[in-house]
């Protein structure tokens, strides 16, 4: 298989959906990357946040899919904040800007934890219409970081990506995830000293999400059955954060399933926002909605499996 930076979809998806970079902050420094694609009728979108080492291309798999199946997606690269409530101040006017009163959120690691963070901070007028948890975390003190947490900004850059390369996998992989984590490896390499340390220091000083002010959000907890950053114990904390939450359980897939396991990926997104389709809340063209649920049906033929959380909080045998 050829590495993904030189893969023909990689490339289709650089020359046909375009880069835009966008200020909301008074700060001009402060600027949103993103790739928005798809129907732009579509007021509800799904928008995708990426972990401590991605970019806004990560999520390239995704958005060609669901693109070509009538879905509007808009993929984010987030700016400097150090502060959660920075963050959450930030995105709300990027949404804003964008027109955008609710959004359904795929947030894989940090950007699972920060897509909780975000439904939490806006509980009072809500928008987030729906979660998607991605190998994501309710509490940082998991990361036994917190004491560092404030010193990360005076690190140097190859300290901090020393940090993050720590938690990517070690040992044999099948070649599918080991093209992952160099196409997350090159990503890495491409953020500079603040925007590691910023995000590092959001993945690691001292918060938690507090489920009652969302509980009434539609939530889908993603992950892996095999290795990845993520403790058994952190998992487990998700699963009683989120009680009534549908599970997709990847047997393979690592740290970045939404690049190494992207049809399953995808195929557990769509399902996801089947619950919202012929609502104002649905992400995709109505137009389109014939088709796709054909091409859920063809890959899953029992949609009650991939539904049911109790099926689904079942480990392989």
């Amino acid at each position: 298989m050829e590495e993904i930076r030189v893969s023909p979809d990689y490339n289709w998806f650089r020359s046909s959906v375009p880069l835009k970079r966008i200020i909301v902050d008074e700060d001009d420094s402060k600027v949103w990357s993103l790739y928005d694609a798809g129907p732009k009728n579509i007021r509800c979108p799904i928008v995708f946040l990426p972990p401590v080492s991605g970019t806004a291309e990560v999520f390239f798999q995704q958005i060609l899919a669901l693109t070509g199946w009538g879905y509007r997606c808009i993929s984010l690269q987030y700016p400097v904040y150090w502060d959660i409530l920075e963050f959450c101040d930030g995105f709300r006017k990027l949404l804003d800007h964008l027109q955008l009163d609710k959004v359904h959120i795929f947030g894989a690691s940090l950007g699972g934890f920060l897509a909780q963070k975000f439904a939490e901070c806006t509980h009072k007028s809500p928008r987030v219409q729906s979660l998607i948890l991605c190998n994501s975390f309710s509490d940082t003190s998991i990361f036994n970081q917190t004491w560092t947490a404030n010193s990360f900004w005076l690190m140097p850059a190859f300290m901090l990506k020393k940090i993050v390369l720590g938690n990517f996998a070690k040992g044999p992989v099948d070649p599918k995830m080991a093209d992952a984590i160099d196409f997350m490896v090159d990503r890495l390499e491409s953020l500079n000293q603040s925007e590691l340390a910023s995000r590092l220091t959001l993945n690691c000083q001292n918060s938690y999400v507090e489920p009652h002010k969302i509980k009434d959000i539609a939530v889908t907890i993603m992950d892996v059955f095999d290795q990845s950053a993520l403790s058994h114990e952190a998992k487990e904390e998700m699963y009683k954060l989120y009680p009534n939450a549908r599970r997709a359980h990847l047997k393979t897939g690592g740290n970045f399933p939404y690049l190494c396991r992207s049809a399953e990926v995808n195929l557990y997104i769509q399902i996801h926002l089947r619950q919202f389709h012929g609502t104002r809340y649905a992400a995709i063209n109505p137009a389109m909605v014939s088709a796709e649920e054909l091409e859920v049906q063809k890959w899953n033929p029992q949609p009650s499996v991939y539904e049911s959380a109790s099926l689904l909080a079942r480990p392989p045998d």
